[in-house]
């Protein structure tokens, strides 16, 4: 299939493989990904002090029976004040395993699915020279990107790029290699290089 290459020659176009960018949208493979790759950037740190947690406590407050008061073990008990909790959290790893398979199998299917939307943009070349907001500003105004959420997907990391983009609001910069499913799915517009276009492709054939 072919992509247009806007701001090039009139009517050029990049060829690129129907498998990487003509998949069929499968809806539950992406939820699961998307899913799991969410799941997998949580710090899962959170803790919490159990009753057998908490300092203090060991000796029995008051005796069984004959005081009129209910029974206590400890005054650690979850129902006393400075006791400890009851279902305690406990530092835990939330990834969900997701093969290399289904990963990139769910990245072609929402590439493809941003081609069939026309929210795929392809330009022959993004590089700045030197960091100017400015002129960043008006190329995407040119390619009528000014308003939208757009990720713009370089072939190779560009500090200019970066430097141009990081005070655009609503616009994120991405190398090939720091492409996720959850930027991609976020974006209204992605907005990628031809060079990047091909790097993907190699990626995902």
């Amino acid at each position: 299939m072919d992509l247009a290459v806007q701001g090039a020659a009139k009517g050029a176009t990049l060829s690129v493989s129907d498998r990487a960018f003509g998949s069929a949208f499968n809806e539950d493979l992406i939820h699961q990904v998307v899913v799991a790759y969410l799941a997998g950037a949580r710090a899962g740190t959170s803790a919490q002090k159990s009753r057998a947690d908490v300092s203090g406590g060991g000796s029995k407050p008051w005796r069984q029976k004959g005081t009129g008061r209910a029974r206590a073990g400890t005054t650690r008990s979850p129902l006393w004040r400075g006791g400890g909790v009851t279902f305690a959290a406990r530092p835990r790893d939330y990834a969900q395993k997701v093969n290399r398979k289904m990963y990139r199998s769910a990245l072609r299917a929402i590439l493809s699915e941003l081609v069939r939307q026309d929210r795929l943009v392809v330009v022959e070349d993004l590089g700045m020279s030197v960091p100017k907001t400015r002129e960043l500003s008006a190329r995407l105004d040119e390619l009528g990107l000014a308003r939208a959420r757009v990720l713009i997907v370089s072939e190779e990391v560009d500090g200019n790029l970066y430097l141009s983009a990081r005070n655009l609001p609503g616009v994120e910069v991405r190398d090939v290699a720091g492409l996720d499913p959850v930027v991609l799915v976020g974006a209204e517009k992605v907005l990628c290089t031809a060079g990047a276009i091909k790097r993907i492709e190699e990626w995902l054939a």
